[in-house]
């Protein structure tokens, strides 16, 4: 090829490329509709928890406490992110609006410029403006396994300033620890459905879980 021709993509390359813009645009287009169905919602909708995506939200108490905690931790200008958990959403958000939900889950579009697609697969695949952007990490793994922990610990890193609350499988224990380097507290989260696994409260600070 000579210094005047311009380089051409392969017919598998620029297919490639075509499904992926197109794949974008179409989730682009459905987070628009989802936006503009509640755009004059007076209140924040609820979702019910989809299995198939393992959600499985906090019972009343859990989450109530949990949002105590997180505001007071936080303080009222304090920046907070919630990575994996919308069940704190928005009791959070009343007491805070600086507050931004990082989610798989399309359907909390609705919550506007307070939510961030987020795949843990892809745990940097998160906008350069919120590196290290956070009062307060807060995050809740959609599976207990070593690879979705390891890899959304990358992304708590990457977002927290400092202080990380970390609901997860007591099983995760050691692994919080040797990640993120964070203690087991001893407030035990309930779940509206009862779950099979424990689970328990970690943090890098002091608080009164």
């Amino acid at each position: 090829m000579s210094d005047d021709e311009e380089p051409q993509l392969s017919a598998s390359t620029f297919a490639a490329l075509q499904e992926f813009y197109n794949e974008e645009k179409e989730r682009q287009d459905k987070l628009q509709r989802i936006l503009e169905s509640t755009r004059d919602a007076q209140e924040l909708p609820q979702f019910q928890e989809d299995w198939q995506l393992s959600q499985f939200w906090y019972d009343d108490e859990t989450a109530d406490r949990l949002a105590q905690e997180v505001l007071t931790a936080a303080g009222p200008e304090g920046k907070i992110a919630l990575v994996s958990c919308p069940t704190l959403f928005t009791r959070i958000k009343k007491g805070n609006p600086n507050v931004t939900l990082f989610e798989y889950d399309e359907r909390f579009a609705a919550y506007g410029t307070n939510f961030c697609f987020f795949d843990y697969k892809n745990p940097l695949k998160i906008p350069i403006e919120m590196a290290s952007a956070f009062d307060l990490v807060v995050a809740d793994p959609p599976f207990l396994s070593e690879e979705c922990l390891t890899k959304t610990a990358v992304t708590i890193r990457y977002l927290a300033k400092e202080k990380i609350l970390l609901c997860t499988g007591a099983v995760m224990s050691e692994l919080a620890q040797r990640l993120l380097q964070l203690r087991v507290l001893d407030y035990i989260p309930g779940h509206k459905n009862n779950l099979g696994n424990e689970f328990r409260c970690f943090a890098n600070f002091q608080c009164g879980l």
